[in-house]
């Protein structure tokens, strides 16, 4: 296969930084101020979400591919879709692309003494147990979601995210409009999986983002304590899909015949079956063969001349007595 011409390095960083910025910033406003004006509604984050994922993944999907998240960039290294140096640079550019969108977005936010930021920040972190989304409601009833569900939950997900970026993504990391259509699909379904129990992390940039600006906001749970989960899920995910892919690869490629299962003539075959000794004196010995035939012809070339020679002395001497 023809290889892709990629944009410079430089120019694919920035894309991956603004598309990060713009995606994060979109994840943060809908989650903040639309979650006040529309409730916290799980089919709006998914479809929000999803379009989200599957608009900017279009915009930037012909420079760099579209990753915007550093699992998928982690997997995508792995299977040498993207080169290390590239995916090292990209996922710099897309966490500081999230923080950069978290700032602003905290920002932005409308705050008074009645409306403090957490109220508009709680529905946008990700957590879990007294961090997530649903802790209000479960507390009423004394349980919560533990950090085990929060794990196992995260790590579907994003296997699902993973699992199809992967595999509408080019050999060398190049997007397509299938790509795009993907993605927004498998984000949407990733964030009806895992809203209620984290608030759908799926991303390590998009949860850094929003949790280090909203550390100082007075929320129930610091989420930098819990971040480690949302880094630690996505990127176990990607390595997964990633040995899946591999050993996939490794069954699939067809085997190269090495010379000893190549068909052999007689000749090699008999040739197997000496070593260097045998094959030397059967040589000699051959050699022998032939030497002693050529001395037993000319001995019988000598007995025919003696033969005729004498044939000839008796026809003389005939001759003389006559």
């Amino acid at each position: 296969m023809e290889e892709t011409k990629q944009q410079p390095l430089a120019l694919r960083v920035c894309a991956e930084l603004a598309g990060s910025f713009l995606l994060c910033f979109a994840i943060y406003a809908f989650s903040t101020w639309g979650s006040a004006v529309y409730g916290i509604n799980i089919v709006f984050f998914a479809l929000a979400t999803g379009l989200a994922y599957a608009a900017v993944t279009a915009i930037f999907s012909r420079v760099s591919g579209g990753q915007l998240n550093p699992a998928i960039t982690v997997a995508s290294v792995l299977v040498s879709k993207t080169k290390i140096l590239d995916g090292i640079l990209y996922v710099i550019a897309q966490v500081i692309g999230a923080i950069a969108a978290g700032f602003a977005v905290v920002k932005l936010l409308p705050t008074s003494e009645q409306v403090a930021a957490k109220v508009w920040l709680t529905p946008a972190v990700n957590g879990f147990e007294n961090g997530s989304v649903s802790y209000s409601l479960l507390t009423q009833y004394g349980i919560t979601f533990s950090i085990t569900l929060a794990i196992v939950v995260e790590v579907v997900a994003s296997l699902i995210v993973v699992a199809t970026a992967m595999s509408s993504l080019g050999d060398h990391g190049e997007s397509s409009e299938r790509h795009v259509i993907a993605m927004g699909l498998a984000y949407g379904l990733a964030t009806a999986i895992s809203y209620p129990v984290t608030g759908a992390g799926l991303n390590p940039a998009r949860s850094t983002g929003i949790a280090l600006a909203a550390m100082n906001e007075g929320l129930t749970q610091n989420p930098l304590q819990q971040l480690w989960v949302f880094w630690i899920s996505p990127v176990l995910a990607a390595a997964v899909v990633a040995l899946v892919m591999i050993i996939a690869q490794m069954m699939t490629t067809p085997k190269v015949p090495a010379a000893a299962d190549l068909p052999q003539t007689d000749a090699d075959a008999n040739a197997d079956t000496l070593d260097d000794g045998e094959f030397f004196d059967q040589a000699a010995s051959s050699d022998g063969d032939s030497a002693e035939k050529d001395v037993a012809e000319e001995s019988k070339e000598a007995e025919v001349g003696n033969q005729q020679a004498d044939s000839q002395g008796d026809a003389d001497e005939g001759v003389e007595r006559h």
